[in-house]
């Protein structure tokens, strides 16, 4: 019987562990998208106890203690960190084949050298233990950045931050970690709420230092926040959508909407879809101008606890994969921008595995030879973000595109402990290749697979983001 979490953990064949222990495990990581803390890097943190990093903004972990029937309290709300500890070690038991057995197991060997699994007979032992070595300086967040072999973190920012604790950190000669800012102007097109936008037109024009009265002044506003990106060393945008906005509209249309909502008069749902389709070709035409990677991130039917909303507020656990129809918005978007040669190097994440092979086959409409890989399928997103979904999304990118090409994984995570899950997704790929090795579906030529598992772990990344 193999025993769990091993050296081989995840290897099924010689071959996946030699590709992995010789290839994938030696390379550093590039975490191309998280929504990290820039300023708990930037005054390098020390956690008083393994909660505040574990549980205070993971709703992945809170979502799985609800459904073990644990209490608000111990989720998002005022318990004490024991407790929510408490809670989280005996809601663990439970989640076996869920990634979340994994993850956990994975993060207390890898950060502390801890093997005990977790219950509530551990969970006092660990929590002392753990809480004993974040005292020490090697345990502080850039310390553990260290420990993962961390090279480059991009965050993801809205147009509005100051990026201070970027500019902190990039002046910072004892950081060994380049941490960079991400565009994310989603509330620059969200129209649907009439007044939290005009609060946010207000907050743009303070940041920009500039009066916001038309369509063209947003645009300017907004292209002078970019620049301000740009000169801190950002090179993506990401857009979180759930679903591509791409209808026809004229310049005056828009003019007229922007008013409308500007005077405080809500808007019709044909005037939001118009709006929000010409801030999606402004921002292609945008990145396209600074020559940056952008991606969308689509599907994600988000809030839909209601009651729950109301008391919480947003990102707090309660959203799931939509079902909508992707492919026709999708396409007529990045048409219009390629008809126009503006579409810049675009990353395409869905969240529903039922659209794997139509965002698969959709890429290669548009690779146009300029760049290997210029259109990528991003890799698993959010509820795919764990050894299924990654298969399934390796499989499909594999049988519809260039594997190869792939820029390959990121952590999506607000949690500084979660950066083992790039070694999962490495030990995921090697499996599949050394699985297709041994059954002589591809050549057994370490060089060239061995060199293809080094280029997804890191290499591709650094390549196609430009980063020095």
């Amino acid at each position: 019987m193999k025993p769990f979490l091993d050296d081989n953990f995840l290897l099924e064949t010689k071959t996946a562990e030699q590709l992995y222990h010789e290839h994938a495990k030696k390379m550093p990581i590039i975490d191309y998208h998280s929504h990290l803390d820039p300023e708990q890097i930037a005054e390098n943190k020390q956690y008083k106890n393994i909660t505040q990093p574990w549980l205070h903004d993971d709703h992945y972990k809170w979502r799985a203690m609800r459904a073990n029937g644990a209490d608000e309290k111990f989720c998002t709300g005022n318990a004490s960190d024991w407790e929510k500890f408490q809670k989280w070690a005996a809601t663990v038991p439970h989640t076996i084949r869920n990634p979340l057995f994994h993850w956990t197991h994975l993060e207390l060997k890898r950060y502390f050298g801890i093997t005990t699994l977790l219950s509530p007979k551990t969970a006092q032992g660990i929590y002392n233990e753990t809480a004993e070595m974040l005292q020490s300086d090697a345990y502080r967040v850039r310390g553990l950045l260290d420990k993962m072999n961390v090279e480059i973190i991009c965050t993801t920012d809205d147009p509005i931050d100051s990026l201070e604790y970027h500019k902190a950190i990039a002046g910072d000669k004892s950081c060994h970690v380049k941490v960079l800012p991400t565009w994310r102007p989603d509330k620059a097109m969200a129209v649907e709420n009439t007044p939290a936008y005009n609060q946010y037109v207000d907050q743009l024009a303070k940041a920009a230092d500039t009066e916001i009265t038309s369509f063209a002044t947003l645009i300017e506003a907004l292209q002078q926040q970019q620049e301000h990106f740009a000169s801190v060393g950002c090179k993506l945008s990401d857009h979180g959508l759930d679903v591509f906005y791409a209808s026809d509209y004229t310049q005056p249309e828009i003019n007229t909407i922007f008013k409308k909502v500007r005077s405080g008069t809500r808007l019709f749902p044909a005037e939001i879809k118009m709006f929000k389709s010409a801030m999606l070709y402004e921002f292609g035409i945008m990145n396209h101008k600074k020559g940056w990677v952008q991606q969308f991130h689509v599907g994600p039917i988000r809030n839909n606890n209601s009651r729950l909303f109301k008391k919480l507020g947003p990102d707090k656990g309660f959203d799931s994969m939509g079902d909508l129809n992707l492919a026709n918005d999708m396409s007529k978007f990045l048409n219009r921008l390629d008809s126009e040669n503006k579409l810049t190097k675009t990353i395409l994440y869905n969240i529903n595995p039922k659209d794997n092979e139509m965002m698969a086959t959709m890429i290669g409409n548009f690779q146009d030879g300029t760049i290997p890989g210029k259109m990528q399928y991003g890799s698993g997103w959010w509820f795919l973000d764990q050894k299924d979904g990654m298969e399934r999304q390796l499989n499909a990118l594999s049988t519809q595109g260039l594997l190869s090409r792939f820029v390959g994984m990121l952590t999506d995570s607000r949690s500084f402990l979660s950066f083992p899950r790039h070694e999962y997704f490495r030990r995921i790929l090697c499996n599949m290749l050394g699985s297709d090795v041994e059954r002589g579906l591809i050549p057994n030529d370490m060089p060239i697979i061995g060199h293809m598992v080094e280029n997804i772990s890191y290499n591709n990344a650094k390549v196609y983001f430009g980063f020095e």
